[in-house]
């Protein structure tokens, strides 16, 4: 495996953490027309969390990024390492001209491991709350319901969820339940519905 100096590279490969990959079997994929071609030929690590295919959007800093972002990130590089061949390390903020990982992948790494330890935390804990059923249709839009309790939105604590800010979720409370501090009511929903339409 060799070191990539920091120019354009050809359109079969793709980086992301400044890890290089022949995606060339996937060409249907990262080749001209395809759905993933903005990838190609260059690190854009920061679009795989960001969805910004375009200009800045394309760019390997995650600075700014929530320690889970940054642990998709990671994530991707290593689906990459197990569907694609690689082909060696990009010379630039990750890798050193010697090939050696720099003071801002190791500073990745520590984040995206921070990410796993705050997934899981967060999975524990929406354990104890049962999540709601929800479907969405064109013709109907979208509905939660619970099969033994009442929908509520409920705020996730800061330091668990996933994008580093305040999002709420859905769960199922019982009647004798109903009264915690903190719990939303659906806009438009009746107090006691067990379904409600968004």
């Amino acid at each position: 495996m060799g070191l990539i100096q920091n120019c354009p590279f050809f359109l079969e490969l793709l980086a992301i953490n400044r890890s290089v990959f022949d995606v060339s079997k996937g060409k249907s994929h990262y080749g001209v027309g395809g759905g993933y071609n903005h990838f190609a030929g260059r690190d854009a690590s920061r679009a795989f969390v960001s969805g910004n295919f375009t200009g800045d959007g394309l760019t390997d800093s995650l600075r700014d990024l929530s320690s889970a972002e940054v642990k998709s990130i990671v994530d991707w590089r290593d689906f990459y390492f197990r569907t694609y061949t690689y082909v060696g390390k990009l010379v630039g903020r990750y890798y050193d001209s010697e090939g050696n990982p720099t003071k801002y992948l190791k500073g990745v790494e520590a984040k995206a491991v921070r990410g796993a330890q705050l997934m899981e935390k967060q999975k524990n804990e929406e354990a104890k709350l049962p999540s709601c059923n929800s479907r969405w249709s064109q013709q109907e839009g979208s509905e939660v319901w619970c099969d033994d309790g009442y929908p509520r939105l409920v705020q996730r604590p800061t330091e668990i969820a996933l994008t580093g800010k305040m999002s709420k979720r859905c769960a199922c409370f019982k009647e004798e339940d109903l009264d915690q501090p903190g719990l939303e009511v659906y806009k438009g929903c009746d107090f006691s519905a067990k379904t409600c339409r968004l």
